[in-house]
């Protein structure tokens, strides 16, 4: 049986930054680039008359940044969300915190290499969040900016606040359960019961609110 193709939509202002996402992309088995936009704003159009599975989307562009492009097809308040992922340059914190906030499916550099997009292309599409290694080294390094608020009850239990941690972390539910020696059933419950609790999407959702409660800052 033939795997399903992945429909993606690159966003960039750089032609040539275009031409080797098409590449890289084109070459898998089971990915397909259909569309290619300039800029924000034809990176909006193109999605919601393409419909792909997934954007692939530059921070700094013309008529809309990525971020807003983010926002507009992932956010919260969208009714029939499109996947996007941040491919940039630019790996600023609050970048990349405000495009997971905002629904990405994941954050990486375009210095990464192909092997990564690949991957992040691949994560995505299975609901799960990749950021590029040195971002989450440095993220869990830093503190969120603003802090938490003082005394804000969490509405997760500890357990469970361990466990969005670890999706904060990249973890599947297969290695969150060897961390906790709990099974990976287990810990997808768990994370239905988390999803239902901060009413997030995905798992994406579960790794914004840790990153900006400061739980994925935790040792």
């Amino acid at each position: 049986m033939t795997a399903p193709h992945t429909r993606i939509v690159l966003a960039d202002d750089q032609d040539d930054v275009r031409s080797g996402f098409r590449l890289i992309l084109d070459s898998q088995p089971d990915m397909t680039v259909v569309g290619e936009a300039p800029d924000g704003l034809a990176a909006v159009d193109l999605a919601h008359r393409l419909r792909p599975d997934l954007v692939i989307a530059d921070i700094r562009m013309p008529g809309l940044d990525g971020l807003e492009v983010t926002r507009r097809l992932a956010g919260p308040d969208v009714t029939d969300p499109t996947r996007v992922l941040v491919v940039t340059t630019f790996d600023h914190d609050d970048y990349v915190r405000t495009a997971l906030r905002d629904g990405a499916c994941g954050f990486l550099l375009k210095r990464s290499g192909p092997g990564l997009l690949i991957e992040g292309v691949r994560a995505a599409m299975a609901g799960d969040l990749l950021i590029s290694p040195q971002i989450t080294v440095r993220l869990l390094r830093t503190p969120p900016v603003p802090p938490p608020v003082p005394g804000a009850p969490s509405p997760l239990t500890a357990r469970e606040e361990e466990i969005a941690r670890l999706v904060a972390d990249g973890l599947t539910n297969t290695e969150i359960g060897a961390a906790l020696f709990i099974s990976p059933g287990t810990a997808k419950t768990h994370i239905a019961n988390i999803q239902a609790k901060l009413k997030a999407r995905n798992r994406v959702g579960i790794a914004a609110w840790a990153w900006e409660s400061g739980l994925a800052g935790r040792t």
